[in-house]
């Protein structure tokens, strides 16, 4: 049975701006925000953190069941209790956490904490698979797009933002990587759903994107009245 609250389901690759566009829809709309890929790099984190070796499927599934995360009204990342919401956006999780988000019992844990955490609440979720498997019935899908120069220059000034020190170059390099292994998985890959809506916002500031995604939410729901 399809929930009676609304989910907005916003997907595209990495660094497309989906979470600093999905923050501000939320808070329009007065819907919760919920972050599925600040799970999968606590959950990067983690097995780091253990010492083991992210690249090794055997290895990073070990921690199934072992890894609370949450995700906190005000914006933290909580790891076992831990705020990790600095750490999760340095190089080493960024570099890493594509293999991690690949390996299908990782995401069939953290999936179905993200469907609970809609099955109850209106949401405005952004990730790579929300749309097209996490929330299918998602009322609008939204699947974000910008050139990968754009998406480089963007996480290089987020970073730098938060005092994270990387080169421009090591950016774009790992935003190609991830878009390659987030889109080649053999489990849930990157894919545009048939029901959404394509946002190219390589030409857009942050603003006019949230106010673009604004104006896809309003016609979507507007014809579901």
């Amino acid at each position: 049975m399809m929930s009676s609250f609304v989910s907005i389901a916003i997907d595209g690759p990495a660094a497309a701006g989906k979470s600093t566009v999905a923050k501000i829809v939320a808070k329009k709309l007065g819907y919760v925000y919920i972050d599925t890929g600040a799970m999968y790099r606590a959950f990067t984190y983690a097995v780091i953190k253990a010492g083991l070796d992210p690249k090794n499927e055997e290895q990073a599934c070990s921690l199934v069941g072992k890894v609370s995360i949450e995700l906190t009204e005000d914006g933290c990342v909580l790891c076992n209790g831990e705020d990790v919401s600095k750490p999760i956006r340095g190089n080493e999780v960024s570099s890493n956490v594509s293999y991690i988000a690949s390996y299908k019992t990782i995401r069939l844990e953290l999936i179905k904490l993200q469907r609970e955490l809609a099955s109850h609440q209106n949401v405005v979720m952004d990730g790579r698979d929300i749309g097209s498997y996490v929330l299918p019935d998602a009322q609008v899908k939204v699947f974000q797009v910008a050139s990968v120069e754009t998406r480089a220059k963007r996480r290089y000034d987020e970073n730098l933002a938060k005092g994270i020190q990387t080169s421009l170059e090591e950016v774009a390099e790992n935003v190609r990587q991830r878009d390659y292994i987030d889109s080649h998985r053999d489990f849930d890959p990157l894919v545009k759903d048939k029901d959404a809506i394509e946002l190219d916002t390589s030409n857009l500031n942050i603003e006019e994107s949230a106010a673009a995604v604004l104006e896809i939410v309003a016609k979507k729901l507007g014809e579901k009245q």
